[in-house]
């Protein structure tokens, strides 16, 4: 389970984050989501190692992340994907997941660069299959869609064999049919086990498809609950969602 507890984070004397506390556990998909300037995403980056929060605590199965680096976090199974998609354009898409593999058996990047053909080809293919990306398994990743790419940050991410799942607005960029689709996989990678966490501006990508949405208003949890909950919420509905459709779902 993961456990959020108090969480401030604070720049000088705006605190971007002001006493945050939720859990996440196992086979659960949580969305966070927020207006502009609520503070999830500094929140989000304190989960997930990018910054240190100035109070409380990140803790994930009894262990405290507080201080631990990305890479730290990632060895006791917490993976994370980035809004604009972060892959190696240089190497091929099954390379991509082949390096992460490697590199997760104790090898520097170099080394595991210099081992890749070959190595690992039979569970990478099938994180390839599993995301929907094992016709362009070949092919450079430079040249791909960026709906292709963001499934291939996702497939990366899995390479790590997580067991908590952060990401921030993985249907960031994408058109409608290509954030069902991914966002079905999420969905569906929460439902074999995987704590999922995840950000998110498009409603279409949260309504269905989260167990449970939060929501942070000014550095503060304002809400939470199911979609539908949350939607119906007045403060959320006044600074947030608005009355009437949002970003094609209906708020009512």
């Amino acid at each position: 389970m993961l456990q959020v507890q108090q969480l401030v984070r604070h720049f000088g004397g705006i605190r971007a984050v002001d006493g945050v506390s939720f859990d996440v556990s196992g086979g659960e998909c949580v969305a966070l989501i927020g207006p502009n300037g609520a503070g999830k995403s500094t929140c989000f980056a304190c989960i997930a190692g990018q910054q240190t929060p100035s109070r409380g605590h990140v803790v994930w199965n009894g262990q405290v992340l507080d201080k631990l680096a990305p890479a730290e976090r990632l060895r006791h199974g917490v993976a994370r994907t980035f809004q604009v998609a972060q892959v190696f354009e240089a190497l091929t898409v099954l390379q991509n997941v082949q390096l992460v593999i490697q590199a997760t058996r104790g090898l520097s990047a170099i080394s595991a660069f210099k081992v890749l053909d070959g190595q690992a080809r039979e569970q990478a293919f099938a994180l390839l299959e599993q995301t929907g990306l094992q016709a362009p398994a070949d092919q450079d990743t430079q040249s791909l869609p960026y709906g292709a790419k963001k499934r291939l940050e996702l497939a990366m991410a899995l390479a790590a064999s997580p067991r908590l799942l952060l990401l921030d607005e993985p249907a960031a960029g994408l058109a409608e049919q290509e954030r069902a689709s991914l966002m079905q996989l999420v969905k569906t990678l929460a439902g074999q086990g995987l704590a999922v966490l995840y950000t998110e501006h498009n409603m279409d990508a949260v309504a269905g498809v989260a167990d449970r949405v939060l929501v942070l208003i000014e550095g503060r949890l304002a809400a939470q609950g199911s979609f539908e909950e949350v939607s119906r919420d007045s403060m959320v509905r006044r600074l947030y969602l608005g009355d009437g459709r949002v970003e094609g779902v209906a708020c009512a």
